[in-house]
């Protein structure tokens, strides 16, 4: 499945979460997915963001699954990383933002500690994510300046002005 549909799936499901351990558990969903992403980036992605998708596939234990495994597992593709980087960061947002709720609500020392280390995974892939957006922000400024002249607009591309 695509990552893109596999993030909305996962905003979706943290979404209706309707107690402290469902929000623990999307939460180790969206951090699975984040390391699916790395791998897949790691592997196949542009050039300018291997490096720190590398290191995004590799951030945090999550216990053990269930007999349906992650999400994450259905990962086949990332059709547009810059789209797909951007989707993932908004969902990290949120979980963080959802476990933050849940550790300050919680008397459970047991769920506090969880949802401490989540926050923890998620925050450390949510900067790998910003790492790697502002990498491909980079590489398309650098093509963008790097494009040849329009020679029937006589200018360098769109926003470029007359040369």
């Amino acid at each position: 499945m695509e990552a893109e549909r596999l993030i909305a799936a996962g905003r979706q499901a943290l979404a209706g979460s309707g107690t402290a351990q469902d929000i623990v558990a999307e939460a180790w969903q969206a951090q699975a997915l984040a390391q699916a992403m790395g791998s897949h980036l790691a592997l196949c992605g542009p050039l300018e963001v291997r490096g720190e998708a590398r290191g995004l596939s590799e951030i945090g234990e999550y216990p053990a699954w269930g007999a349906a495994g992650p999400r994450a597992a259905q990962l086949t593709e990332v059709g547009d990383p810059f789209a797909a980087l951007t989707a993932l960061g908004a969902l990290l947002g949120e979980v963080g933002i959802a476990l933050v709720g849940v550790a300050c609500a919680t008397d459970e020392e047991g769920l506090y500690w969880q949802c401490i280390e989540a926050i923890d995974a998620v925050d450390e892939s949510n900067d790998r994510v910003g790492g790697m957006l502002r990498r491909l922000a980079v590489r398309d400024r650098d093509r963008e300046r790097a494009r040849p002249p329009d020679p029937a607009r006589g200018r360098a591309g769109p926003g470029q002005g007359p040369t």
